[in-house]
């Protein structure tokens, strides 16, 4: 990695996974942007892809909650000025949290400030936590601040608690903590028909990505964003019990749309869980349920419902 040109102005950096770029994410980047306008530096992320834990413990290693791709774009709608991602192998897994601070964080980066949170390690054993990081920083020349746990209610916000709610089918949650619905995209692709034939017309979506978490299988009120407009839609996520034969799918139904979105790239926004997967008698039996689904989801999707369980709407805010 060259360095970056900063070292007439020095940098305040944080460093991590930042998976998500959730509400905790965001307070850190929020602290190193004011740092970075008091002090006239420039504010610069380091992280990193893979996911550690993919090198470090594979057997463990989670889905991530943001694709590479995903993660530059939270990251920019975050007036970030510098995102540096670092691949993250074996060599690197070796580096002591002194070595990366010299070698990546001072000597490429001009580190004059490292902002990181209350809780977080990195470097060989995740020795580089904040209080190893004070002894450092004095011997070296760069503050270190630490910016403290950030709570939705009374629950700590976490990537692992983000994913612990997708897969129980709890998007609402998720999108508490995230700040924004969850999401998962891809193309449009050539399907079965199915859906068509039964009245409620699908685009499959096939996502492509191994390491995105896809949230439990289930039916799910969602939007559905299409050329930058956000549409109201139900998904299908999952088996298909009621005809033998046909694969898991990732089926969009759009409640007002008419149109051919064959090889268009599809974002789906996940606004609340609907019900589960489950197998019916006959086709005309399931005709009914969709129509219940999406006299459902219209009406949550219209914030009418009173419970506020939808995170496409306030539950975001």
């Amino acid at each position: 990695m060259p360095p970056l040109p900063l070292q007439d102005r020095g940098a305040v950096v944080t460093i991590g996974t930042f998976d998500g770029v959730h509400r905790g994410h965001r307070a850190v980047l929020d602290e190193i942007a004011r740092r970075a306008q008091r002090t006239g530096r420039r504010s610069v992320l380091v992280t990193f892809h893979p996911h550690p834990l993919h090198i470090v413990r594979p057997e463990i290693a989670p889905r991530l909650l943001t694709s590479p791709a995903e993660k530059k774009e939270f990251l920019a709608e975050s007036g970030l000025q510098y995102a540096v991602f670092l691949a993250f192998t074996p060599d690197l897994q070796q580096y002591s949290a002194r070595r990366f601070v010299e070698d990546i964080l001072i000597a490429r980066l001009g580190m004059k400030e490292l902002v990181i949170g209350y809780d977080h390690g990195f470097g060989r054993g995740r020795e580089g936590n904040v209080d190893t990081m004070q002894e450092l920083g004095q011997e070296l020349g760069f503050e270190v601040d630490a910016v403290g746990e950030v709570r939705v209610g009374d629950e700590p916000i976490s990537s692992s608690a983000i994913r612990e709610a997708l897969e129980r089918g709890d998007v609402v949650s998720a999108a508490h903590a995230l700040g924004r619905p969850y999401s998962v995209q891809g193309p449009v692709v050539q399907g079965m028909h199915r859906g068509q034939k039964l009245g409620f017309p699908t685009a499959n979506l096939s996502i492509g990505d191994p390491e995105k978490l896809v949230p439990l299988e289930g039916i799910y009120a969602v939007h559905g964003v299409v050329d930058g407009q956000h549409l109201p839609g139900l998904l299908h996520l999952g088996p298909r019990p009621t005809f033998s034969g046909f694969p898991p799918s990732v089926e969009l139904h759009l409640l007002d749309w008419k149109g051919d979105l064959y090889g268009r790239v599809i974002r789906v926004d996940f606004c609340a869980r609907l019900r589960e997967v489950r197998p019916f008698s006959s086709p005309e039996e399931l005709i009914d349920q969709m129509h219940r689904d999406a006299e459902l989801g219209r009406r949550i999707l219209a914030g009418d419902t009173g419970d506020g369980a939808n995170a496409c709407g306030e539950a975001t805010k």
